[in-house]
């Protein structure tokens, strides 16, 4: 079993702005960049065998500010955790989306299904896990990236209606031989203290 605490990278303009930004290389802004110093200073109690990284740049530096509060090694970017393909919808808001294609994202241009989606962050993480049984590493990716792991863990029953996926919020999942299990959701910086000693949840205990 390998448990991998996965990390949502920290603001950038596009998040602030509500813009679709996808394979779109945006890098932190200042509140950002403060969200990873706060995230990786309530890791502090916590001991990692690796920190890791999607190579987008917002995702990669805020593990490098994370890595650094945990007097931890440069951080390894892996290719297979960026985030989702959004096509022609990267850079637009999402009433941009719906006036040029309607509610239905598939009919965006080159938006990646979670199909292709989970096949290659599962190879991505799989590979990771092989690297460090009985061992915990950190992972920093993208929204769009934990969500689709979240529902599949869950069978849809997570992230909820109106349920945001904040910037630099801890995500905590088991690797096993089943595959991948959710123990924790959203946990921001400010709780994560509490994790290692609290009770999981009836939505973890029950997750697949």
């Amino acid at each position: 079993m390998t448990s991998i605490s996965l990390v949502r990278h920290g603001q950038t303009d596009w998040n602030r702005d509500k813009r679709i930004q996808g394979r779109s290389d945006i890098p932190l802004n200042d509140t950002g960049r403060a969200q990873a110093r706060e995230t990786g200073r309530a890791l502090k109690g916590r001991r990692f065998d690796g920190v890791y990284a999607s190579p987008l740049r917002r995702a990669f530096e805020t593990a490098q500010i994370i890595a650094g509060e945990l007097g931890m090694p440069e951080p390894v970017p892996v290719r297979g955790l960026e985030e989702r393909s959004y096509g022609l919808a990267e850079g637009l808001t999402g009433p941009e989306i719906e006036a040029s294609w309607g509610a239905d994202r598939s009919r965006v241009p080159e938006w990646e299904d979670d199909e292709s989606l989970l096949l290659r962050v599962h190879a991505a993480l799989s590979s990771l896990a092989a690297a460090h049984p009985g061992e915990s590493i950190l992972v920093v990716a993208h929204g769009g990236v934990i969500g689709a792991l979240v529902r599949q863990a869950t069978d849809g029953a997570r992230p909820a209606r109106g349920e945001v996926i904040h910037n630099g919020s801890v995500h905590e999942f088991e690797y096993t031989d089943a595959g991948l299990a959710l123990r924790r959701f959203n946990v921001p910086a400010s709780e994560l203290a509490l994790v290692d000693d609290a009770p999981d949840d009836d939505e973890a205990a029950g997750a697949a």
